[in-house]
């Protein structure tokens, strides 16, 4: 299909791009690819290969490369464009930009010096993940990645734990199951979740369990390709501390601090993080 140049007025025009099938972009995007008079992208190869792939010429404009990495200079070359009254077109190299993507400070550099800012909205694996998970949609929130390490991940996690919405996450296969395992004992072994794989792609895979049971199920299969986490929101819990101190107490009597956390934890279906350290509390009193 050949897409027709269309008067752009000058701006910048953010481009969301196909997460995985790449017929999963609008017309308008298409348009706003074939006539833009500048096209920046986080990976430039990908978006030729799009443009190629739906025909969209690029007749001699190059596609100028804006990433993390890029630094003020190329920000500065777009601006000016702007400056100029062109109109420049932006793409992430999945989904819809600024989201886990580069191009936070590109937006708000032209929003301060006056420029037209506008998307030609698309495909997002974050709204496409919580479609599938078969969890709560009316109220979430999105964590973007989690931190590397264990324990700054934990606390992340602890920080997270009561938010009054579904949670959402990218997640790297590499470290998957960690985060899991991590989920699991910050938020509570039992808590609905879902895995969402290679979203619109030929192996497009959606696990669905307690948080406990993905991570089992990942702890010894080495997953591939792009991952959402999607995990059900808090729920009040019956239990307080006071019933929870008495049943450590005794526990205490008989276990390690460790061992009464975790028949405390799973008896009451609270996270274990919780209760072990309330039982740390408790025996340096």
């Amino acid at each position: 299909m050949n897409h027709q140049k269309v008067r752009l007025p000058p701006g910048l025009y953010f481009v969301a791009t196909p997460i995985g099938t790449a017929r999963d972009i609008t017309l308008r995007a298409l348009d706003v690819l074939a006539s833009a008079d500048v096209i920046a992208a986080e990976d430039t190869r990908s978006l030729r290969h799009l443009m190629e792939i739906h025909a969209v010429p690029l007749d001699g404009r190059r596609v100028l490369a804006y990433h993390d990495h890029s630094g003020e200079d190329a920000r500065r070359k777009l601006l000016d464009a702007l400056a100029d009254g062109r109109s420049v077109a932006y793409a992430s190299e999945a989904g819809m930009p600024l989201i886990s993507d580069p191009g936070y400070d590109l937006s708000r550099a032209a929003h301060e010096a006056g420029h037209l800012v506008t998307v030609a909205p698309g495909a997002s694996a974050v709204l496409t993940a919580l479609t599938l998970a078969g969890l709560p949609t009316d109220a979430f929130f999105f964590a973007g990645f989690l931190p590397n390490a264990s324990g700054a991940r934990r606390a992340r996690l602890e920080e997270l734990r009561s938010v009054p919405g579904t949670l959402v996450f990218y997640e790297s296969p590499k470290r998957v199951a960690a985060s899991l395992a991590d989920m699991a004992e910050t938020l509570g072994a039992e808590r609905p979740a879902a895995i969402c794989r290679e979203l619109t792609k030929r192996f497009e895979e959606v696990r669905r369990g307690g948080l406990q049971e993905l991570a089992d199920s990942v702890a010894n299969d080495r997953i591939k390709g792009e991952i959402v986490l999607v995990i059900d929101r808090a729920r009040s819990e019956a239990v307080n501390d006071s019933d929870l101190e008495g049943d450590l107490r005794a526990a205490l009597k008989e276990h390690s601090v460790k061992d009464a956390a975790d028949l405390v934890s799973q008896s009451h279906g609270v996270p274990r993080r919780r209760v072990y350290q309330l039982a740390l509390t408790l025996t340096k009193t």
